[in-house]
């Protein structure tokens, strides 16, 4: 068996949105890890879009490692057919556990926790703490007023122009993941 290519975090909801679309474009991502080698990392849950990507992961034959905090195992949230899982104390060592074991970042829909996980990896990329890619999954518009909200920091002097071009927008599951390929520096990959 061939080793994965590098390893990409997923940032997704607990909930799988209103939408049925929002489940298709989890699966597919799942699905395209798995075809691509790419390592999937994400918040261990089995509910909403994060369990949707991981077990549709799983279920192509990839590898994903779950990080799940002690508080969500206990409400048995957590899916137990992923390939690793971490149990950690607090979301805290839940965010930092998830970034150490990624190459890279994805973030499709998802609610405040989706958006608390991707302000920290741009505050820690503004500290220079990483160089890592992150793209935002933008089924209809859904980052744009994000990516709005950055531009509006930018112009207002609160946010360097490093961080407003940080996040890349990708219509589709497979132009996020051409992003990420491009992206990732040969050197973080593991000798074919």
């Amino acid at each position: 068996m061939k080793p994965q290519q590098f390893s990409v975090c997923v940032y997704c909801g607990s909930r799988a949105g209103n939408d049925q679309e929002y489940g298709e474009i989890a699966e597919a991502i799942g699905v395209l890890f798995a075809q691509h080698r790419i390592a999937m990392v994400y918040g261990g849950g089995s509910v909403g879009l994060m369990g949707i990507a991981a077990r549709a992961c799983l279920a192509a034959g990839g590898t994903v490692t779950g990080v799940i905090t002690e508080q969500l195992e206990a409400l048995e949230v957590g899916l137990d057919s992923v390939t690793e899982k971490y149990l950690v104390p607090d979301m805290h060592a839940r965010k930092l556990r998830m970034f150490d074991l990624s190459d890279g970042f994805i973030a499709l829909p998802g609610g405040s926790g989706t958006l608390d996980e991707i302000a920290e990896i741009l505050s820690w990329r503004q500290l220079g703490l990483h160089d890592k890619p992150c793209i935002l999954l933008n089924h209809r518009g859904f980052w744009e007023p994000l990516t709005k909200l950055l531009a509006q920091m930018h112009d207002h002097g609160f946010l360097s122009q490093s961080g407003r071009d940080y996040f890349q927008l990708a219509g589709t599951p497979a132009q996020a993941l051409s992003l990420l390929n491009a992206q990732i520096a040969p050197a973080n990959r593991p000798a074919n």
